[in-house]
C-alpha cells in the first residue's frame, strides 16, 4: 500500500498544511473519511500526519466532535527578557494597552516585596500585552517611585525594560519567578477576551537591578490557550553540590 510509505506521508503532512493555511482559526477539518478518499491514501497514513499536527499544536481534536484548527502557543523562555523582546524575536508586533495606572503609598505586602519602607510611594500600573494585536496577557507592574521619577502612563506604550535602561539607567541582571495555575477573574477575563473558564498561567516575579536593589514587582496572567512556558535544567557537579551544602 502505497499509504505506508515515508514519501507518502510527507506528501500528505503538506497538503494538512496547505489545508490549515486557507482555514480560519478554529475551523474544523473535513473528515479523515472523506481527506483519505480526497488523496488516496490509506486512513492510517493520513491520522498519523494529523497526529503530528496535533502534537505541533497547529491541530487540536476534541473527542466526539473531529478536529480543529488552533493556534500554535508561544514558547516563552523563562528567563531574564522582557515581553516585548519576546514576541519581536518570534516575528510578531508587540504592543501595550494601558488599563490602569496609579500612584499611592506601599502597603505592608507591596514593602516587603519592593524591600522598601511601608509609606513609600510606588507606582502600580496594569497593563494589556498584545502580540499582533490579540490579548496575550495581563500584566500587574509595581514600582518605587523613587527609582523612576517623572514616569507616566503614556511612557508605558512599549517596552518597560528598554524605557527604565534608557531614561533611568536601571539594568535588569536577575530576578526570580513562581508559575502556577489559575483561572481568570471576570475582569482578567474579559480583558483577555476570553471566558472565566479558560484555564491561565500566572506568573510572579521579582527583578533586580546592578545596584541589587528589587525594582520592580510583576504579577501576570498569561492565556493558557496561547501560552507554553520553557525552561532550561541543569544538574549541578559534585563539588557545587558539596560547596552549596557547606562541605
Amino acid at each position: 500500500m502505497h499509504g505506508s510509505l515515508p514519501g507518502k506521508a510527507a506528501e500528505i503532512r503538506a497538503l494538512l498544511l496547505s489545508l490549515i493555511d486557507t482555514l480560519p482559526e478554529g475551523a474544523a477539518l473535513p473528515p479523515e473519511r472523506e481527506l483519505a478518499a480526497r488523496w488516496n491514501v490509506a486512513r492510517m497514513t493520513l491520522r498519523r500526519a494529523v497526529d503530528e499536527l496535533v502534537i505541533e499544536e497547529l491541530l487540536v481534536r476534541r473527542h466526539g466532535s473531529g478536529t480543529y484548527t488552533t493556534r500554535p502557543k508561544v514558547a516563552r523562555w523563562l528567563g531574564m527578557i522582557g515581553f516585548s523582546e519576546d514576541i519581536r524575536r518570534r516575528g510578531m508586533r508587540p504592543g501595550s494597552t494601558m488599563l490602569e495606572f496609579r500612584h499611592q503609598k506601599a502597603e505592608r505586602a507591596a514593602a516587603r516585596r519592593l524591600r522598601i519602607p511601608v509609606g513609600d510611594p510606588i507606582i502600580a500600573f496594569t497593563r494589556l500585552r498584545l502580540a499582533d494585536d490579540h490579548p496575550m496577557l495581563v500584566e500587574r507592574t509595581t514600582l518605587p517611585a523613587s527609582y523612576v521619577p517623572g514616569l507616566q502612563a503614556e511612557d508605558l506604550n512599549g517596552s518597560l525594560y528598554d524605557l527604565l535602561t534608557s531614561r533611568y539607567g536601571i539594568d535588569v541582571v536577575s530576578g526570580t519567578s513562581r508559575l502556577e495555575p489559575v483561572m481568570p477573574d471576570a475582569k482578567t477575563a474579559g480583558w483577555l477576551d476570553i471566558p472565566v473558564t479558560q484555564p491561565c498561567l500566572a506568573l510572579h516575579g521579582i527583578s533586580f537591578d546592578s545596584r541589587d536593589r528589587v525594582f520592580e514587582y510583576t504579577s501576570a496572567v498569561y492565556r493558557g490557550d496561547r501560552y507554553a512556558f520553557t525552561t532550561e535544567l541543569r544538574t549541578t557537579t559534585p563539588s557545587a553540590r558539596a560547596n552549596a551544602k557547606g562541605l
